[in-house]
């Protein structure tokens, strides 16, 4: 049985909850970029601005890649300063992820993947297995994935509590929970246990929250979504957005740039991922940010 549940995090945390980062900036600093370091939250965690998505399609556009082309496209992204990547336990690529990171310091990077929840194993031997596949002895953050129901806060309340025996543990660093749909996204503020949002964003609804998880093109539900993540944020919650370019739909550039300004100028979130397939798109990103932030 665990020696450390969600109610006991409850109890001896709710001060600590209203602390929020100030943000990586010191004194004097002028110019921001994709690259940066940036805290999210309470977490403490430091991530850099712009993280190495590999969820595309469930990762099969990235898995198309083969492994060689795969690692040749992570190590590019890394030497061009993103130090941030993530998957999850439904994608196809944590393995090829793993494969592609093990050459680098572990501590050069972060590593965030999401738990599937809507099963029945136990969610310590869970993390113990997604670990292994992808070659880790610890997550940086770990996200409940995919919740998208109005009650999964309570349906959720044993993968909490694992997590937080995890964390006990030092093999997860960080923990959250990623939504889809308004009903799932309205339990987010006020919700104690959680210290990172993963929210989708973006400047016009493409992909984004509607009033169920399936109704995911919401021009007018976007305007509710930012009031969540500046809440969210309020409370000390680190806020990663996705859906930056409208999961594949900004087939124009002046789309994806819109979106980004979008996420950081209007609704403030501290970082963003995007799913990359070439060198070009992983340039593009970063100075599609770089000009957000000018």
């Amino acid at each position: 049985m665990s020696q450390f549940t969600r109610r006991d995090f409850l109890k001896t945390s709710i001060a600590a909850g209203t602390v929020a980062s100030l943000g990586p900036l010191s004194l004097g600093a002028t110019t921001r970029t994709a690259t940066d370091m940036v805290t999210l939250g309470k977490s403490g965690m430091q991530v850099t601005r712009l993280a190495f998505g590999t969820g595309s399609s469930n990762g099969h556009v990235q898995a198309a890649l083969g492994q060689q082309e795969f690692t040749r496209l992570v190590h590019y992204a890394y030497d061009r300063g993103i130090r941030f990547f993530e998957t999850a336990e439904a994608y196809v690529t944590p393995a090829m992820l793993g494969e592609a990171l093990k050459s680098f310091p572990r501590d050069s990077y972060q590593l965030m993947t999401k738990v599937t929840t809507n099963h029945t194993s136990d969610p310590q031997q869970r993390f113990d297995d997604l670990r292994r596949t992808s070659q880790t002895e610890y997550f940086d953050i770990l996200l409940l994935h995919w919740q998208h129901t109005p009650d999964w806060v309570s349906e959720s309340a044993r993968w909490q509590d694992g997590i937080l025996e995890a964390q006990s543990k030092k093999v997860i660093r960080a923990r959250g929970a990623s939504v889809h749909g308004l009903p799932a996204l309205r339990q987010m503020p006020g919700n104690k246990w959680l210290e990172v949002a993963m929210i989708r964003m973006n400047h016009n609804g493409t992909r984004m929250d509607g009033p169920t998880w399936e109704d995911n093109n919401n021009p007018d539900h976007v305007s509710e979504v930012v009031e969540h993540v500046k809440q969210v944020h309020k409370e000390g919650m680190g806020v990663i957005s996705m859906k930056l370019v409208g999961d594949g739909a900004f087939t124009r550039r002046e789309d994806r740039q819109a979106a980004m300004r979008f996420a950081f100028q209007h609704a403030g979130v501290d970082c963003v991922t995007v799913g990359f397939k070439n060198t070009q798109e992983v340039d593009e990103a970063i100075n599609n940010l770089n000009l957000a932030l000018a």
